[in-house]
């Protein structure tokens, strides 16, 4: 199986930016250290960052154009605002699953509301990196489960 991993915007400050909320691990050693597990697991990941909401939905697109299993997504900000991602989301038809590094039910109102859970097969939250490794098992049982493993 294959999976892309999106991570949207300011996820690249990831270790300098607010650590007291999102920690002092880099992006790039969370992605390292997912890759590593997915390799361990039989899996294959390809990560991709980017601040522009568009560049994300070229991603999407692709991952269904080039047969990815599916999708694990930390819109970032976009979360919150994006109908253009969920519908890419919507449209490509990849079980998909969000991820938080913090707990975005636990902060200010307007970060509760995520335009992509109601898309998504699931979504963690506020398990810091950590979450990745988990959206990357959960949604590989999530493909076994229903069949769909290559």
């Amino acid at each position: 199986m294959k999976f892309m991993v999106l991570n949207g915007p300011n996820l690249n400050l990831l270790g300098t930016r607010e650590p007291d909320v999102y920690g002092h691990t880099t992006l790039s050693q969370i992605m390292q250290e997912l890759m590593e597990e997915a390799a361990a697991l039989g899996f294959e990941v390809e990560a991709y960052q980017s601040n522009h909401e568009g560049d994300l939905i070229d991603q999407i697109q692709r991952a269904k154009l080039e047969k990815f299993s599916g999708i694990i997504i930390n819109p970032g900000g976009y979360t919150h605002t994006s109908i253009a991602l969920r519908d890419a989301i919507s449209g490509v038809d990849l079980p998909t699953v969000e991820v938080h590094l913090s707990n975005i039910h636990a902060r200010e109102e307007f970060r509760q509301h995520s335009f992509i859970a109601p898309i998504a097969v699931g979504q963690i939250v506020g398990f810091g990196a950590a979450g990745y490794g988990l959206a990357l098992r959960a949604l590989s049982d999530f493909l076994i489960n229903r069949g769909e493993c290559d």
